[in-house]
């Protein structure tokens, strides 16, 4: 992604490249740095923001500034910012604070894409305003801001079966893993509808939004039996090892 460069002042919007004069909405992706948590539950704010990155073809070239890895730009017709704070989650509101101080920003135009245990796996959820709802993220956020205004999508990580802090910081399970895109490509369709509509309106067409049911023939890992194909195009089944041919387009058959 063409990261902005410096400080957009509040003027004209976008041009080329990816460089922006005017940001019309910031959206925040909540997250921990550091490897062992890129694919963990708590991270699925990131996730978001990569999806909508990699949409506008802003994916890897973020700058870091204000605590945080940011990107702006124009993107179908919307004047984004894109901000992952690098603090660890519990001190996320540091980052928020200094962005939001930089930019010049109302809270109404801020959107906080968080996980949330206490939807089941795959919801969406808008809420304009509102408590940190036991998110230590959003807790850190509505301290620093000292406000509630701000509008957050949550997305639902499922219920933990035990403790909740080992919960989010676990991995998503076989049949959870084989339909994230579908969740993190709704998601980003839903933060671009808050860009356009507005978060009622988004919340109307995305707070009942369903995700497709696990295949349950296909929840083991990837070169198990009964998982999904590996990289190598071969799927293990009861009765031996399947080679999975490339569906052509246009043709008739499964």
């Amino acid at each position: 992604m063409t990261a902005s460069p410096g400080h957009p002042s509040r003027g004209r919007s976008a041009c080329s490249r990816g460089e922006v004069d005017e940001i019309n909405k910031i959206v925040v992706g909540l997250g921990n740095p550091g490897e062992p948590y890129r694919q963990t539950r708590h991270n699925v704010g990131w996730m978001v923001l990569d999806r909508l990155a990699d949409r506008a073809g802003w994916g890897g070239k973020g700058r870091s500034r204000d605590a945080s890895t940011i990107v702006g730009g124009r993107f179908r017709s919307l004047d984004l910012l894109l901000v992952k704070p690098q603090t660890y989650m519990n001190e996320s509101g540091i980052a928020v604070r200094k962005v939001l101080a930089r930019d010049r920003a109302p809270l109404t135009e801020m959107l906080v894409v968080v996980d949330d245990f206490a939807l089941p796996f795959g919801k969406l959820r808008f809420r304009e305003g509102g408590g940190p709802g036991g998110h230590n993220g959003l807790r850190s956020i509505i301290g620093e801001l000292e406000s509630e205004a701000f509008s957050r999508l949550r997305v639902g990580i499922g219920a933990p079966n035990d403790r909740f802090i080992d919960h989010v910081l676990t991995k998503f399970e076989p049949d959870e893993r084989q339909r994230l895109d579908e969740l993190l490509d709704a998601a980003a369709d839903a933060v671009e509808a808050w860009a356009r509509e507005g978060t009622n309106k988004a919340a109307t067409r995305f707070n009942a939004f369903e995700l497709r049911p696990a295949d349950r023939d296909l929840v083991a890992p990837p070169g198990a039996v009964d998982g999904p194909a590996g990289a190598d195009g071969i799927r293990r089944t009861k009765t031996g090892w399947r080679k999975i041919r490339a569906k052509i387009e246009g043709s008739e058959g499964p």
